[in-house]
């Protein structure tokens, strides 16, 4: 399992430590992760990720999943956030008709 986020994709960076001497060594920042349920309003079901906090803070501030994945471009999605926003957007549109 690699070290990145299920919905928006973010994996770790990568830098210098620097020492008090400004010798500068490789090393990794890594994305700060949580294993969370989510549930979908519109589809009433919860769904497991383990996404970074940054994400989650996003997602609270949107007011819950689906309005998160509505307002989230396509492009900065993965590939399991994607088919979450095909079916809500399906789902709603069947509740619209």
């Amino acid at each position: 399992m690699s070290r990145s986020c299920d919905i928006t994709g973010k994996k770790h960076q990568t830098g210098h430590h620097v020492s008090h001497s400004n010798i500068k060594s490789k090393r990794r920042f890594l994305v700060n992760l949580n294993n969370v349920t989510l549930f979908s309003e519109s589809l009433k079901r919860k769904f497991r990720f383990r996404i970074a906090s940054s994400t989650l803070r996003t997602i609270d501030k949107h007011g819950g999943l689906d309005q998160f994945l509505a307002k989230a471009s396509s492009r900065t999605l993965t590939d399991k956030a994607l088919k979450i926003k095909k079916q809500i957007e399906k789902n709603v549109s069947h509740q619209a008709n």
